[in-house]
């Protein structure tokens, strides 16, 4: 298979998204527009959310990713995009035991 791209539908969060809003399911996507320093995930990670909560794909972990979900909620429900941004100073990450900090940003809207 060398030189050919391979579609994982499985787990891709695009068609997963496409699958939830044929079910009539409210979906907001989120997406990483820009990262400064270290950033768990790259610009162009994508995350999906359903109106209830469920969710698939990352766009960075621990306690970013459920402050997304949450945000996303609210965006299916006004259906007002948003830009999310996240981060930690260097001085800061050291003390809670990171190596060091980094800073994302997160543009939320709902599909449909």
């Amino acid at each position: 298979m060398a030189g050919t791209a391979h579609l994982d539908e499985v787990r891709d969060p695009l068609i997963i998204a496409e699958g939830w809003k044929a079910e009539g399911r409210g979906v907001a996507i989120a997406t990483v527009v820009e990262t400064w320093g270290s950033a768990p995930r790259p610009a162009g990670s994508h995350l999906v959310v359903d109106v209830d909560g469920n969710f698939h794909g990352s766009v960075s972990g621990g306690c970013v990713e459920g402050a997304v979900v949450a945000e996303a909620i609210d965006v299916i429900d006004s259906g007002k995009a948003r830009t999310l941004e996240f981060g930690v100073a260097d001085e800061t990450a050291w003390r809670v035991g990171l190596s060091c900090g980094g800073r994302i940003k997160v543009h939320v809207e709902r599909l449909g």
